[in-house]
């Protein structure tokens, strides 16, 4: 349960009550038209030319991607995106544009980069394997969940979230199950193989791991929680996180959509709507809400060492109430920066020197576009790098 702090009360609750009502009721008959028609897509063939597996059946392993790089090794500072409408990652120059790409599986979603400079991306197909030095793919790992026909679009089963352990011997991907509770299916990193699976929720959008490795935490988007999983015994729990409610069930925009595990203690920060930001204890469940300023529609975030949170705006749900697309950049004092974008965008990732910040187009509804807006933290100024072919997932290598 979420607990807004008294001084929040007066100004958000009367306005959550109304805005939950009106948009439930606004989104539920289209969301469930986008739901049929996923359901009805098909299958694609994948993307080394084997086609794609039936529910419970799941391709063996790709065999090794042997393209060479074109140019050798991958320059430090290259940035890598997945390509949520085509089944490729494209790495990417942020000064010149795109270097190369490599196939991965269908619609890739999220990515983690590991110390040795291997990139596991969660695809509709397997967690594909990618060395990032060389831009070949070494492997793709079957998922044991049944997720059904391999499908593209915003509902299609298969790998969503993804993370990489403190010690790079365990993946965690969330897998998206059409229609019903998704699983964790935890990767060992040097035989490539899935050795365990836990249940979450619905729609897991991210997956994040405590800084010692203890904890992994999933983002159930459509079941309005965060399972949190134990690394050494699997032991689950449920924590709801949702600040307006869960009026309107799979129909609601009022969801949370991705995590930041915060450096200084460890615990989770889920941006709402540009108006609250829910700290979430993972040991105890409880939650507060602090206020935000953005007044827009949030999905991805990322945070520095320093505890600078940073988090996409995605658009309005109400044009007449709402704000447009933007980046918050939110000091761990709560002090806030909102930078205005061009269009919606889904994901960001921030140089090493702290000064940029890169914000993936791809956007998981209508409205996305291939390529990234990079955003110049100490002025606010941004440009448009055309990149990849609606870019979700990004990590700077």
């Amino acid at each position: 349960m979420s607990r807004t702090p008294p001084r929040l009360q007066t100004r958000l609750r009367p306005r959550a009550r109304t805005r939950t009502r009106t948009r439930a009721l606004a989104v539920l008959a289209a969301s469930a038209a986008l739901l049929a028609g996923c359901a009805q897509s098909g299958g694609s063939e994948g993307s080394d030319g084997s086609t794609g597996s039936a529910a419970g059946r799941p391709a063996a392993p790709a065999a090794s991607h042997r393209a060479p790089s074109p140019t050798g090794t991958t320059p430090e500072g290259t940035l890598l995106v997945t390509d949520f409408g085509a089944d490729t990652v494209t790495f990417v120059d942020p000064a010149r544009g795109p270097l190369a790409s490599v196939r991965v599986g269908t619609a890739p979603y999220g990515l983690a980069v590991g110390a040795d400079g291997r990139a596991w991306v969660a695809t509709a197909e397997g967690v594909a394997v990618v060395d990032t030095r060389t831009r070949a793919r070494l492997a793709r790992v079957p998922y044991r969940t049944a997720t059904g026909p391999v499908t593209t679009g915003e509902y299609r089963g298969g790998g969503m979230g993804i993370a990489l352990s403190p010690d790079g011997r365990r993946v965690y991907v969330g897998v998206n199950v059409p229609g019903g509770n998704g699983t964790l299916e935890i990767v060992d990193t040097r035989t490539l193989k899935v050795v365990d699976r836990v249940p979450v929720g619905r729609r897991p959008f991210d997956v994040d791991v405590s800084r010692d490795g203890a904890e992994v935490y999933a983002t159930d988007h459509d079941s309005f929680d965060v399972t949190v999983v134990d690394t050494g015994s699997l032991r689950a729990r449920r924590i709801e996180v949702a600040p307006y409610g869960t009026e309107g069930g799979l129909g609601s925009w009022l969801k949370p959509h991705y995590t930041a595990v915060r450096p200084s203690d460890g615990r989770l920060l889920l941006p709402f709507e540009g108006e609250r930001l829910v700290v979430v204890d993972p040991r105890t469940g409880r939650s507060q809400a602090e206020r935000m300023t953005a007044n827009t529609h949030q999905h991805g975030v990322t945070i520095t060492p320093d505890g600078t949170l940073l988090a996409v705006g995605t658009g309005p749900i109400d044009p007449a109430a709402d704000r447009g697309p933007s980046l918050t950049v939110r000091r761990p004092d709560g002090k806030e920066r909102v930078y205005p974008l061009d269009g919606p965008h889904e994901n960001v990732a921030v140089s090493k020197d702290g000064r940029t910040a890169y914000v993936t187009g791809g956007f998981t509804r209508d409205g996305s576009w291939d390529g990234l807006t990079m955003v110049d933290l100490a002025s606010g100024g941004t440009h448009r790098l055309s990149a990849g072919s609606r870019p979700l997932g990004i990590a700077v290598l």
